[in-house]
């Protein structure tokens, strides 16, 4: 099993390479779906969540309403650290739970996170791509493909460690400025990379 890790800043693209990389072959994790699983209704997380942040982050079918904890985290570091250590742990036993069966395997196995970095769990991987693009692409694609105001981007943004530093962690860096069938290109190139290390074990 080839470990690899994929993260990039928000609207970079990094689900949009996730799903390219899933495509070719690849055993896909996505952090944002553990993370949802782990605050579930009828999970401990999600009695954490509400026991921390009170009955207004609750939805009114039961779950928690997303962007109103969104609103309450993004604005303030002291709640985001208090989330983080409640889902943090969780999806990473997910995430190792599930690789399980890939252990003596050649798979490719990609787990798909915005906080590797900033985390430390990158080191934790074999190989780590980061998917890179400018700030100014990046709050485009979140207005225009999410509808999301300009001030919520960036403050987002601002809770992610910059591109710049987590593209020095990277032992691949993808350049997804351009056009998909540019990504694809270069996805493409990266995934026969792949494939030949984890045949021959290396990593």
């Amino acid at each position: 099993m080839l470990l690899v890790g994929l993260t990039g800043g928000i609207g970079s693209g990094k689900s949009t390479v996730a799903r390219m990389l899933e495509k070719r072959g690849a055993v896909v994790f996505d952090a944002d779906v553990l993370a949802r699983q782990a605050v579930a209704p009828g999970t401990p997380g999600f009695e954490k969540v509400v026991e921390r942040f009170g009955p207004n982050v609750l939805a009114p079918g039961g779950g928690l309403d997303r962007e109103a904890l969104a609103s309450i985290v993004f604005s303030d570091p002291a709640a985001r650290r208090d989330l983080e250590g409640i889902v943090h742990p969780e999806v990473r036993r997910m995430f190792a739970e599930g690789c399980e069966e890939y252990r003596d395997s050649d798979r490719v196995v990609v787990f798909s996170a915005p906080l590797l970095v900033e985390t430390g769990m990158h080191t934790a991987f074999d190989l780590l791509i980061v998917v890179s693009a400018p700030v100014a692409t990046q709050i485009e694609r979140l207005m225009r493909d999410r509808g999301m105001a300009e001030r919520d981007v960036q403050a987002r943004i601002d809770a992610q460690l910059p591109l710049e530093a987590k593209a020095e962690a990277a032992d691949v860096l993808v350049d997804n400025e351009g056009t998909l069938e540019d990504l694809e290109a270069q996805v493409e190139r990266v995934w026969r990379n792949l494939v030949t290390r984890a045949g021959s074990g290396a990593s």
